[in-house]
């Protein structure tokens, strides 16, 4: 797996095209969730591309401290299905942990994270913060990583 960071005007149409679509195939069509994942947001993060075979299976954004959260933030964070297997989503959590430090000099980190991804994001170091609240119809959290 190779990742590559980029900001938003670096991002070739075709990686565009590719980020955006694996977005919906998983935000969208797998979780049967109807949402705007346009947020606007695209143009102040970071994107962190990860390519197997010249294809991006994985992906997140992050964002410098009060773009997002109070603190840097990860989000976005998405595998495509068929690759989970492989443990690509470790990898993409650490390079995009890694990216905060080294981009934006952080190390704190604050993610809305799905309440089943919990386990998940506490490998990484991140702790449940406050009450589960409904984000797009889905059960999150939020965790924060100091």
């Amino acid at each position: 797996m190779k990742f590559i960071i980029k900001s938003f005007s670096e991002l070739t149409i075709s990686e565009l095209y590719d980020i955006l679509q694996l977005r919906s195939e998983v935000f969208v069509a797998e979780q049967d969730c109807v949402y705007q994942d346009l947020d606007g947001k695209d143009y102040k993060s970071l994107h962190v591309l990860g390519f197997k075979k010249e294809k991006i299976i994985a992906y997140a954004r992050i964002f410098k401290p009060g773009d997002y959260f109070e603190n840097a933030s990860i989000g976005r964070v998405v595998v495509k299905e068929i690759e989970r297997k492989f443990g690509y989503g470790q990898e993409l959590m650490n390079v995009s942990i890694k990216a905060v430090e080294t981009e934006f000099n952080e190390k704190k980190i604050t993610i809305s994270a799905q309440l089943y991804l919990k386990k998940f994001y506490e490998s990484h170091g991140f702790i449940h913060v406050g009450k589960q609240y409904l984000e797009d119809g889905i059960p999150h959290i939020r965790m924060d990583k100091v």
